[in-house]
């Protein structure tokens, strides 16, 4: 029961972070710009940490690196290839199929995010609390990620809306899968390293430049980050 409760707790969280983008959407800019903090804030300072301390001592750090390595060239040959194979009208299709695969993306990450709540439970429920903080604050940022990375990309609100929708449930489908079956950390490790490098790629080659291109104020920079810092402290304060 508690982790069900957990579970509606991160379907709210992200639905809040996707209205608010939804809601602000003239500050866009701004938007993407803590986003793209946000996303690399959470590749560096969550994802990374967790896989490596899931692979263990005996893991190797050249195999970690070449799992994020493998995801960072994955998601950008799948970013390519969305943009080759675009039918229709070139810059809208072009654009709109770009905004899928990135909400696509968060929303596998919202899922991820879902078992690693489950699984923690599994091992202790201390543990299963501080890796819940970790993941409902970030569940927010996650929100605004997704309606960001739509309406950034051609799409409009009701389309933003759907895949607000898909990312708010992804966890609580993740949490629903934990009950059936126990995964190995060191899958979990190889999973969380290649999400890490998906997201320094939608951060760093999507939402950074995209924020600053038709806006480069000095406050957009300070947004990235102010993403950068928030989900550090944040996340610090967690698993402190």
């Amino acid at each position: 029961m508690t982790v069900m409760i957990i579970g509606f707790a991160t379907f709210l969280s992200t639905m809040l972070g996707g209205l608010f983008a939804l809601r602000y959407r003239d500050k866009l800019h701004l938007i993407l710009g803590f986003s793209a903090g946000a996303v690399i804030g959470v590749a560096f300072f969550d994802l990374l940490p967790e896989a490596i301390a899931l692979q263990g001592p005996v893991g190797k750090p050249s195999s970690m690196s070449l799992m994020i390595g493998a995801g960072f060239i994955a998601y950008l040959v799948l970013d390519r290839a969305v943009i080759l194979l675009s039918h229709g009208d070139e810059e809208h299709g072009v654009l709109h199929h770009r905004g899928t695969l990135g909400a696509a993306g968060l929303s596998m990450h919202s899922f991820l995010d879902g078992t690693v709540i489950g699984f923690a439970f599994q091992v202790s429920s201390a543990v299963g609390a501080i890796v819940t903080a970790a993941v409902l604050t970030h569940d927010f940022s996650d929100g605004i990620n997704t309606v960001s990375l739509v309406l950034k990309d051609n799409g409009n609100r009701r389309r933003a809306s759907w895949w607000l929708l898909v990312d708010a449930l992804a966890p609580v489908a993740g949490i629903l899968l934990t009950r059936f079956f126990v995964l190995p950390a060191s899958g979990l490790s190889s999973i969380l390293a290649v999400f890490c490098g998906f997201f320094i790629y939608i951060g760093a080659s999507e939402l950074l430049p995209e924020s600053y291109h038709a806006h480069p104020k000095v406050l957009t920079t300070v947004m990235t980050l102010l993403g950068i810092t928030i989900l550090y402290i944040v996340i610090q304060i967690a698993k402190g």
